[in-house]
């Protein structure tokens, strides 16, 4: 019977069901705050420099970057160095995007309606180690934050991390193409040493309040997603979002499609990233107002993984 079966589940530590009461969650960030805000597509330094520039004409919180989702392999070192430094000195976290995964690899499984289900892993231990080449790189240029996108990625960056081969303030957070939706996939990440994951973007209050029981985490949640991923804007629900589901990134990544706003780069994410300012402004309001107990993390709060300064002195 289902009953007994969630009763079984229970035993080994997972919650019998969706959590329908919307409990309030007792976590919160270090700074006990319970929400931050996420804006991805911060691909170049002219992006950075209107995101910064919008945050500062309009007293807006902006926490955490999802940068170069093309893949930072394909930025200079130069431009890598003065990226890390303006968001050091802007006290901005960035999660770079490594490269190559599959989707820009020689096998075309993943490009196909049916395999791309299989998700976007990398692909054999050539695929592996150029991915852990580019990161190591990149935290030698400053970075300190990595989009990972698959279980066995995660598993050996963070045996990198524990054994030293990588500095122990290095985060790792999962991405969405890794397709979790439950609180068992969420232990998974958990134990292999995720420090933030994003859930699939459509999963109800209920479904993510039953993660959160599961795991101590920050959720990455989707609030505004491409079109192609189902295009839904949930900036109302923010703030039970913020309840149930702190420590909490709140993301925002309106657009057609992955392809459309990052390959080659994409046109136009310097007007597109001072929108995602302003929505960014919306949710706080909307925080505020209807959760008024609920605190949102200041600029720059301590344990965000902000570049490394490289300036020689």
């Amino acid at each position: 019977m289902l009953r007994e079966t969630a009763k079984m589940l229970a035993e080994i530590g997972l919650p019998e069901g969706d959590a329908y009461h919307l409990p309030t969650s007792s976590l919160a960030f270090p700074d006990g705050a319970n929400y931050r805000i996420e804006v991805s597509g911060v691909e170049r330094l002219s992006v950075l420099h209107a995101l910064i520039d919008e945050m500062d004409r309009r007293g807006v919180a902006v926490h955490r970057l999802i940068s170069t989702v093309m893949g930072s392999t394909l930025l200079s070192d130069e431009e890598l160095e003065e990226f890390a430094q303006v968001a050091h000195d802007a006290k901005l976290e960035v999660i770079l995007t490594p490269g190559p995964r599959a989707f820009w690899d020689i096998g075309r499984q993943v490009a196909t309606p049916e395999g791309g289900l299989c998700g976007i892993r990398y692909r054999g231990m050539k695929g592996l180690i150029q991915v852990v080449d580019d990161i190591l790189h990149s935290i030698n240029l400053g970075f300190r934050g990595f989009l990972v996108v698959g279980e066995g990625g995660l598993y050996a960056l963070n045996k990198l991390r524990e054994v030293g081969r990588i500095p122990r303030d290095v985060v790792f957070k999962v991405s969405i193409f890794a397709g979790h939706a439950n609180p068992a996939g969420a232990k998974v990440l958990e134990m292999l040493g995720a420090d933030t994951f994003n859930p699939v973007g459509d999963l109800t209050l209920p479904q993510l309040a039953a993660i959160r029981g599961a795991v101590g985490m920050p959720m990455d949640l989707h609030v505004y997603l491409f079109d192609a991923w189902g295009g839904f804007n949930r900036l109302y629900e923010t703030p039970e979002m913020a309840r149930v589901c702190s420590p909490c990134y709140f993301k925002i990544e309106p657009g057609p499609s992955v392809n459309a706003l990052y390959k080659p780069w994409g046109t136009g994410l310097e007007r597109l990233v001072r929108d995602k300012v302003v929505y960014a402004e919306r949710i706080i309001d909307l925080v505020e107002k209807n959760w008024p107990e609920a605190k949102v993390s200041e600029v720059g709060a301590p344990d965000l993984a902000i570049p490394k300064t490289t300036r020689k002195m």
